[in-house]
């Protein structure tokens, strides 16, 4: 039996690339499930989430990369910043 896939586009917020990832439906649609629970916009902000964790993860203790979700949680839900660059621009 053949499975089914979708394209989802991911990109890194300055539009500057751009590549398709081909998931499972079921894969798919438990994303989309998790990313409406947990606030993001689409898949593709879980996605990008996802992928700034994993290569970050060996550069920030534990405790920063809490603290660090708990601030990016906060200025979301107060509407301090609109994009990626000036969330990265305010944390300089």
């Amino acid at each position: 039996m053949e499975e089914s896939f979708k394209y989802q586009m991911v990109s890194n917020g300055s539009m500057n690339g751009q590549i398709n990832v081909r998931l499972p439906e079921n894969l798919l649609s438990e994303a989309k499930k998790y990313a409406e629970k947990n606030g993001y916009v689409n898949v593709q902000e879980l996605v990008k989430e996802s992928l700034r964790e994993k290569i970050h993860a060996e550069k920030l203790t534990k405790e920063e990369a809490v603290l660090l979700k708990k601030v990016l949680e906060v200025t979301k839900k107060k509407r301090l910043w609109r994009t990626e660059k000036e969330i990265f621009e305010r944390l300089k």
